[in-house]
């Protein structure tokens, strides 16, 4: 656990280092923000305490930045030659992959932890469902390591870093639009199978303050996929 950490350390500097994790908080703070308060859609024209247009926009906004910061996390260390050094240490190919996830994680949470006053200023304006707010964090960081895995895996088979983030896109996007679009223009068994894999079910369905195994199992899922794809792909390659 100790050199999982360790990793997770060095990738969280790297972040702030090269002021990745600064343009990404900006950028994230930036997006919600105005959609949370000034769009046409925002709090205010909606007309309760409630912060379900955060969590809407947060859904969107992660789900295009997250391949932006997994991209770089394999694919980089392939193409300069420092994952073959990484490799020669005692360190296995799992705890390099979880060591990774856990930084972006790490990354995520922290952007989310800066939305904090949105909550306390909706929260000032009238009564707000507790349970929902908490449950609509909680299903943006399932959200969010569902996609950080993804993100890995796809940076953990090429060495481009542009190839890993359009993969993570396009991959992502089938659990994120595609999916859902299947489930409702299809009918029966087709049409509940894709209604389950598709994210925005699973999300929506925590967000308003509802959880059911199902979905933590949903995610996790993904989660543990994603991470044994890496690994398997890294093993892969010091096979060759």
């Amino acid at each position: 656990m100790t050199k999982i950490w360790t990793i997770a350390r060095r990738e969280l500097q790297s972040f702030f280092d090269s002021l990745t994790a600064y343009i990404m908080l900006v950028a994230f703070l930036g997006f919600s923000g105005f959609f949370t308060w000034i769009s046409g859609n925002d709090v205010f024209f909606i007309g309760q305490a409630s912060l379900q247009s955060f969590f809407s926009i947060a859904y969107w906004t992660l789900f295009f930045f997250i391949p932006a910061l997994t991209m770089r996390q394999l694919a980089e260390e392939r193409k300069t030659g420092t994952l073959e050094m990484l490799l020669t240490k005692p360190i296995s190919d799992w705890q390099i992959v979880v060591g990774k996830f856990l930084s972006t994680l790490i990354l995520i949470v922290i952007a989310l932890l800066l939305t904090f006053p949105y909550y306390f200023t909706v929260w000032s304006l009238g009564p707000i469902d507790q349970g929902a707010v908490i449950l609509g964090y909680v299903g943006l960081i399932l959200m969010s390591s569902a996609y950080i895995s993804i993100g890995l895996f796809a940076s953990s088979v090429t060495n481009n870093q542009i190839v890993a983030f359009l993969m993570a896109l396009i991959i992502g996007i089938f659990f994120h639009v595609i999916f859902g679009i299947l489930a409702s223009s299809l009918t029966g068994e087709a049409g509940s199978v894709f209604d389950y894999l598709s994210m925005s079910t699973h999300f929506s369905a925590i967000s308003r303050g509802v959880i059911d195994s199902r979905d933590i199992i949903y995610f996790l899922s993904i989660v543990i996929m994603g991470l044994m794809g890496s690994e398997a792909s890294l093993a892969k390659r010091n096979l060759n």
